[in-house]
């Protein structure tokens, strides 16, 4: 049996993805066989005993037998409160992408990566421009693929820190940290509103410039994200992809 399983909070960001594939699985399987299956083929994500299984949307104890084309999800334990700064820091290293159908606020994005190790905070703001084309623009509207999006910028984050920074969050050498978060909008964006809200904070500039600039060129470039301008007399999709 094979099956697709999706990861959320700290087990998606060990794993560097939102879902994970596994093949050749025993054709009778109950959750806590898949658990076990997951910490030998996937070690990073360490025990498993305290990850609460789904089915669809319907959670299920560790003896509920799953069959092949079922919708299987593992959570961590939900939280009741906001995280401790070390596991704040250490999900930035990882990377944090997050969608919004809310404005968004640069300065928050900003304030989050800051942290008096930090040297250097980039911020990069994408907003709408008010002509395209050599035509007026009424507003953005952006569509995205959420869990692809949330899976392929998982990828960008990780090459990101080979490049610029620490392959791993908490890495014995701190000069090399990078801090990074990026908010991106969904549904209808005003003229001169953000869209897209990058921010990279790292001990240095040189680090912090870079990882920025690659951050949004791969998402640009990569992540399932579309734009469509909308005028007073239609609409077109960018790209199709934004």
């Amino acid at each position: 049996m094979d099956l697709t399983i999706r990861l959320f909070a700290g087990l998606r960001e060990r794993a560097g993805a939102a879902e994970l594939r596994l093949a050749d699985l025993p054709e009778t399987l109950d959750v806590a066989g898949l658990k076990r299956a997951l910490e030998v083929r996937h070690p990073e994500l360490g025990p498993l005993a305290g990850v609460r299984g789904v089915l669809g949307t319907r959670w299920v104890d560790d003896g509920t037998r799953i069959a092949p084309g079922d919708e299987v999800s593992l959570l961590p334990p939900v939280s009741g409160g906001a995280p401790g700064e070390d596991e704040a820091a250490a999900r930035l290293e990882m990377g944090v992408f997050e969608l919004s159908a809310l404005p968004l606020d640069p300065l928050a994005v900003q304030r989050a990566v800051s942290r008096p190790a930090c040297g250097a905070v980039v911020l990069f703001t994408g907003t709408t421009r008010a002509t395209s084309g050599g035509r007026d623009v009424v507003e953005l509207d952006y569509e995205a693929f959420g869990a692809l999006a949330e899976a392929e910028m998982a990828r960008i984050f990780a090459e990101c820190r080979e490049r610029f920074g620490s392959p791993a969050a908490g890495a014995a050498d701190p000069s090399r940290r990078l801090l990074m978060l990026v908010r991106h909008r969904t549904g209808p964006v005003g003229i001169g509103e953000p869209s897209v809200v990058i921010a990279v904070g790292s001990p240095h500039r040189d680090a912090a410039f870079a990882a920025c600039r690659f951050l949004i060129d791969e998402l640009k470039a990569r992540v399932p994200l579309w734009k469509k301008e909308v005028y007073a007399g239609g609409h077109t999709w960018v790209g199709e992809r934004s």
